[in-house]
């Protein structure tokens, strides 16, 4: 599987700061950290950047590039921003990512195409988030189609249909399992990806690892091809790169219907049977699921 970065993020105090004042040690060390994490591509998550965005987007890319070569996610909702960031990149990028919002359509198919990049299909349509698989079904056809229309094949579509916090609705959180379930029918040739720590937004520090990586597992099983995820939790890493079969069978196996006798697992066998119960809604979520 593919994983990418996180961490190189403007909404991180210090990393923040660093692009405000174009300081490039703790932006590169961060990059080299996420490197040695384990991570394939790393994200550059400058958010919207509306004043000198495609200033700011230009010197991160060259200063991230001046230490890895490293393939890299370009990640703003500024189209000028982006395509200064394109236009430095030294390896084939990534946009992250091109929704159905008309604006988004219009200014970023044209880039994927100019750059022959890969691009992250959002499926959040004009009337925001889907409702459940099906929305999400006919969306990614949808922007498959007009994606075509362009000239951009499949194979440099990662569909992200959009995972969303478990502490708010567990019907979006299934929704985003049956429509990974469902993609290889309804967008064949395309790749998908997901925000994988969106999942666990507004869960204890503590706690978010445990959703996170048993989020991943559940996916996996319908052959998800990359995530962008928090590259300092080691064992997210070991499940994603299939070091950790025993745990994966196990989730998918509870995702069957099987229920393990607790009593007879080890501790870390029963935090991932717990917690994928949880993420399937056959128990509540609660901070104290584990406990329970």
């Amino acid at each position: 599987m593919i994983l990418i970065g996180e961490s190189v993020n403007i909404m991180s105090k210090t990393l923040g700061s660093a692009m405000k004042e174009r300081n490039p040690g703790p932006i590169q060390e961060m990059a080299k950290a996420e490197i040695e994490g384990g991570v394939d591509y790393l994200d550059i998550n400058i958010g919207p950047a509306r004043r000198g965005g495609d200033e700011l987007m230009e010197w991160m890319v060259n200063t991230v590039q001046e230490v890895t070569d490293m393939p890299l996610s370009l990640d703003t909702t500024n189209s000028v921003a982006m395509e200064a960031g394109l236009k430095v990149c030294k390896s084939r990028a990534l946009i992250n990512s091109i929704s159905l919002q008309p604006d988004r359509l219009e200014q970023g198919l044209p880039l994927a195409k100019n750059y022959e990049t890969d691009m992250i299909g959002l499926l959040w349509g004009v009337d925001g988030m889907p409702r459940d698989a099906n929305e999400r079904c006919m969306l990614a056809v949808d922007l498959v189609y007009q994606a075509g229309e362009m000239g951009i094949p499949p194979e440099n579509i990662w569909i992200d249909p959009i995972a969303s916090p478990i502490s708010v609705e567990i019907n979006q959180v299934k929704s985003c399992v049956e429509f990974m379930s469902m993609l290889a029918d309804v967008a064949p040739g395309c790749k998908s990806t997901v925000g994988l720590s969106n999942i666990s937004n507004g869960a204890p520090t503590h706690l978010r690892p445990y959703l996170n990586r048993t989020y991943l597992i559940m996916l996996m099983r319908y052959g998800l091809h990359s995530a962008i995820v928090d590259a300092f939790d080691p064992e997210l890493v070991k499940l994603a790169k299939s070091e950790m079969p025993e745990i994966v069978d196990l989730v998918h196996r509870v995702m069957d219907g099987e229920k393990p006798d607790l009593s007879s697992l080890s501790q870390k066998e029963t935090e991932y049977v717990k917690t994928v119960r949880v993420l399937t809604g056959e128990s509540l979520y609660s901070h104290s699921w584990l406990e329970i």
